[in-house]
């Protein structure tokens, strides 16, 4: 990526020469070539929300920013990206979502994200530390850009206009009002499972902003709360992208002697987990891990993995991510283990399936989606 501090070397995480995605697109160049051609002041502490795959912090690195992000992977994209450019580990701090932010903000950078809620979140926990002299400067694609996110800043920070669009993408620009009255922040939010849903009807859910389908219950998790598998005593079981948790607390109340694992790569999903598990006085032993799929996790020790595969990365449509959770899930089942995926019926999962596994059976179906199990012969 050329940018006005020089080119800088940017990759995904984790690199996969399949991906012909790049780690940064037009939002992130307009963004930059604005600060430099606006001389916008660099030197007081400068915060980047939502920066995808650091290539915003990797060309403002001398300026010593403050990242800010709900992703793992991204936040790894940045720590490789930094190093592969020569930024020296410390230089850029690497918070997270769930993170206190800086007590003080001088400018805020916004790589605008896909969810609104998010969005929200984030502007009400930033606006304290944000002040009158604050740059506030948004980006992203023209199609990412909304009436309604243009009336959130306006809501949360102060009045707010854009800029003309160049390549597709746009800037957002916002004043800072700090006598603004902001609203109190909603989240995280929480709603009760409805019946017919087995042991959780009837539940609290606690979703953090961010998290799919963050104020009710999705209709592809409805369907799979509704054919999951009978568990054994004793059994390891892997909610795998476990969103706010609510299959993997499924399993723990169906169950109490199994153990469960709830992995995800966002933090606010991992929070929302946490909390679903806890609220919920759920008997028997839980971990909650934020990373990169089962990475870390030893291959052949788990019985039981069930998955709801996300197929896009932002506004990209793509299913690497699910390739990569189905070759997870079988390096770490043990044989006889079985994976349990739920999905929507055109997506195809059945044929990457059997030819990872040699198998697919389908458990359950209906017009929009198909619960299938594969298993691991040896």
């Amino acid at each position: 990526m050329t940018t006005p501090w020089g080119d800088r070397l940017l990759t995904r995480f984790p690199e996969d020469p399949r991906d012909r995605l790049r780690a940064w697109d037009a939002s992130d160049e307009y963004l930059l070539r604005h600060l430099d051609g606006e001389r916008v002041p660099l030197s007081g502490t400068v915060v980047v929300l939502g920066d995808r795959w650091g290539a915003l912090v990797t060309a403002l690195a001398e300026h010593r920013p403050v990242q800010i992000t709900d992703s793992w992977l991204g936040q790894e994209a940045t720590r490789v990206n930094l190093a592969r450019n020569g930024v020296a580990p410390g230089t850029v701090r690497l918070l997270t979502t769930q993170d206190d932010p800086p007590p003080r903000i001088d400018v805020l950078l916004v790589r605008v994200p896909k969810s609104l809620a998010l969005l929200e979140d984030q502007l009400l926990r930033l606006a304290p530390a944000v002040h009158a002299d604050t740059v506030v400067v948004g980006t992203g694609m023209v199609k990412e850009i909304h009436t309604s996110t243009l009336r959130l800043f306006e809501r949360i920070l102060g009045p707010t206009r854009t800029s003309l669009a160049e390549k597709k993408a746009r800037l957002i620009f916002c004043t800072p009002d700090p006598a603004l009255a902001r609203p109190a922040n909603p989240w995280p939010y929480r709603y009760t499972l409805p019946g017919g849903l087995g042991v959780v009807s009837g539940r609290t859910v606690v979703n953090h902003a961010g998290v799919f389908c963050a104020d009710r219950l999705d209709i592809g998790t409805r369907f799979f709360l509704k054919h999951l598998p009978d568990v054994q005593d004793g059994r390891r079981v892997v909610d795998l992208g476990c969103g706010n948790g609510v299959v993997g607390t499924a399993v723990a109340l169906a169950q109490p002697r199994a153990e469960v694992l709830f992995v995800d790569e966002s933090f606010q999903a991992v929070a929302s987990a946490q909390e679903t598990y806890r609220v919920n006085g759920v008997p028997g032993h839980a971990e909650f891990r934020v990373g990169d799929g089962l990475a870390g996790v030893a291959a052949g020790s788990v019985d039981l993995v069930l998955n709801n595969p996300p197929f896009h990365s932002h506004q990209a449509t793509t299913d690497i991510t699910a390739r990569r959770m189905f070759a997870d899930a079988r390096r770490t089942l043990r044989p006889g283990g079985e994976l349990w995926v739920i999905g929507n019926r055109h997506l195809g999962y059945h044929v990457r399936l059997r030819r990872l596994f040699g198998n697919s059976e389908v458990m359950a179906s209906d017009p929009k989606f198909v619960v299938l199990r594969a298993v691991k012969r040896r």
